[in-house]
């Protein structure tokens, strides 16, 4: 499956963004460079199992390890101090994030109830988008009666490009569904 988004990629996105924007170069037009899916466990700094239960879980969502990010600073009103463990990350490049990509857009955005496609205005101005999922059930990959608990998590496109207008397009054209 990645393969035919890579090959597409190299074929009609090519085509589409040259014509679009009326780059001179094929290096000027815009990559997907890398994809970040990140897991904020603020509840997981009480009960180490629910940490190892969504490091887990984020595994089998994106096909690789993720590491545990841990706390920069001690927040009294949030009960963290510095060090403790306080989310998941793992972040995505080359021929696994094209599978991610291809997963997250044909099969598990669809399954979100009352689907309307993506925010398209949730990019950073730079030519990055981020997407925040509110459960991790929408992936296949994950056995409803295995979760002990919903959680969110958040996944940033990295893209080469210098405009969100750009990112937006190179997006669309790999087949992100976003709002009309």
């Amino acid at each position: 499956m990645a393969a035919r988004l890579k090959e597409l990629y190299t074929n009609q996105i090519t085509k589409a963004m040259m014509e679009k924007f009326n780059y001179k170069n094929i290096m000027e037009i815009p990559k997907l460079e890398k994809v970040v899916i990140n897991m904020g466990l603020g509840d997981a700094k009480d009960n180490p199992k629910l940490l190892e239960s969504a490091v887990e879980e984020l595994a089998q969502i994106s096909g690789q390890r993720p590491i545990v990010t841990k706390a920069k600073k001690s927040v009294a009103n949030f009960k963290v101090r510095t060090g403790m463990s306080v989310g998941a990350k793992v972040t995505l490049r080359g021929e696994r994030m094209y599978e991610f990509v291809d997963k997250l857009f044909n099969i598990a955005l669809p399954r979100v109830r009352d689907f309307r496609g993506v925010n398209p205005n949730s990019f950073d101005g730079r030519g990055n988008y981020s997407l925040g999922i509110k459960e991790q059930l929408i992936f296949p990959e994950i056995n409803y009666d295995k979760v002990e608990k919903i959680r969110g998590m958040d996944i940033i496109f990295v893209t080469t490009s210098k405009t969100d207008e750009e990112a937006r397009e190179l997006l669309r054209l790999l087949g992100m569904p976003f709002a009309k």
